[in-house]
């Protein structure tokens, strides 16, 4: 859900100039060479998932879907590339009445995907698909790092709540466009209030430091603050002394003190013996939350730990080591020519080496074994088998130019996991392996 949908007044620039130079150039020979008009097939997808990891995650898409709405080259932007004698002037005279008038097909957000997964396909003239190249693979690169990062750790949690905090870690947008991609892949919370505005995703948090350091004592900053924020606040404990914090936060707040936090020290032995003593204080229903550079790996070592939530930043905002997807948007069939009703013929790259790429325009469907678990991700240009027609990933996104899918948040979250509970066990294995399932092509 975006601020407008929440009935608040947003500003919606145009995403025309989220593009590169080339994109724009390669319009005007092609306008020239009159084979601009052709319809084309452009597929995104990706050669590899990152390093060890088992399945990939699609987000982005609600973003796309806004961008391609907004990707409109309007006085101020012609002018900036008049300016800078970007391209000719009868090109500018064609971009001034841009407008996507094409069809979108995709695997639904919060699907997951594979190598050679063709997760959008874009169809139109090649005019009009070649300029959405870059943001689309900006949104969907950044977006599904994220989400793949989150799924991880939301597996690794096991259930208990975690909690999006990294927005001082990254841009200021890319932080919101971060909480919205951690959200679908599992997050509870995020702490940034924009995202939380934009995409009405719950929004969390209570002090840091400084507010203890503020007052002249860790009692005088407890009391103001569950005087102001009630007995369910969360106390942050470890300014000083842990176990001197904990017995000051139970003083003060009585039995009914919401949670305390823990942000450095040996989380899983801290932990522990916190949770001892707020049990000897009557306090056995006081959650514990944790902070402090988690990732995936962390948050499994303390599944053993009486840990309730965990607040993750900056690993999770930078894809805990994998910031991209590596995906590319690739040409794969074009017309014979710009008549109407001519036959699309199969493109590829056929250079030497791991950039070579499949032709055709292609469908995707995961193929379940008797149990309904997904054994193989299915690609093909040529007829669907009958008995994988019922399998078949993608959706129409955009139909003439006019978004036809979009979805609230929530639904998307809640699809990823029922994906992935549909994936074999091993997929939430945090141990280095290859693809859960294969990729093959009929």
């Amino acid at each position: 859900m975006n601020s407008a949908d929440l009935g608040l007044p947003v500003d919606v620039p145009s995403t025309a100039l989220f593009t590169d130079h080339y994109e724009l150039t390669m319009l005007q020979a092609a306008l020239k060479a009159g084979t601009a008009e052709r319809r084309s097939v452009f597929e995104v997808f990706t050669r590899r998932l990152p390093e060890g990891r088992r399945y990939g995650v699609v987000a982005g898409t609600g973003r796309v879907l806004d961008a391609v709405e907004n990707f409109r080259f309007d006085e101020g932007v012609i002018d900036f590339l008049r300016s800078r004698a970007v391209v000719d002037e009868p090109t500018l005279q064609w971009l001034a009445d841009y407008r996507f008038r094409g069809d979108i097909w995709g695997y639904p957000e919060g699907e997951v995907y594979f190598p050679g997964s063709p997760l959008l396909r874009v169809e139109g003239s090649f005019a009009e698909c070649v300029l959405l190249e870059t943001v689309i693979l900006s949104i969907l690169n950044h977006d599904s790092a994220i989400a793949a990062a989150a799924s991880r750790m939301s597996a690794a949690a096991g259930g208990r709540a975690l909690i999006e905090m990294g927005a001082r870690r990254t841009h200021e947008l890319a932080a919101v466009a971060a909480s919205r991609a951690a959200y679908v892949g599992g997050f509870d919370t995020t702490s940034d209030l924009a995202a939380g505005f934009r995409y009405d995703i719950p929004t969390v948090g209570t002090s840091a430091h400084a507010f203890t350091l503020l007052h002249d004592s860790e009692r005088d900053a407890f009391t103001a603050q569950v005087e102001t924020l009630g007995r369910g606040t969360t106390l942050l404990v470890d300014t000083y002394d842990v176990t001197e914090a904990v017995r000051l936060a139970v003083e003060v707040a009585g039995p009914e003190l919401g949670a305390v936090r823990i942000d450095s020290g040996d989380l899983l032995l801290v932990a522990h013996r916190v949770r001892q003593q707020l049990d000897d204080l009557g306090a056995t229903e006081t959650k514990i939350v944790v902070t402090s550079d988690l990732d995936e790996y962390a948050i499994a070592s303390l599944a053993a730990a009486p840990v309730d939530a965990y607040g993750v930043g900056t690993q999770l905002v930078t894809g805990s080591g994998h910031p991209t997807c590596s995906m590319v948007y690739k040409l794969v069939a074009r017309a014979r020519s710009t008549e109407p009703g001519a036959p699309l013929e199969p493109v590829a790259k056929k250079s030497m080496g791991a950039k070579s790429s499949r032709g055709g325009r292609k469908w995707a469907a995961r193929r379940l074994d008797e149990d309904g678990v997904a054994e193989a991700e299915v690609i093909g240009t040529g007829p669907v088998p009958a008995d994988l027609a019922d399998q078949q990933l993608l959706v129409e996104l955009v139909k003439g130019g006019e978004v036809v899918a979009r979805e609230p948040l929530d639904a998307v979250r809640a699809r990823h996991q029922e994906v992935l509970a549909r994936l074999p066990l091993s997929a939430t294995q945090l141990s280095r392996g290859e693809t859960v399932i294969p990729t093959e092509y009929v």
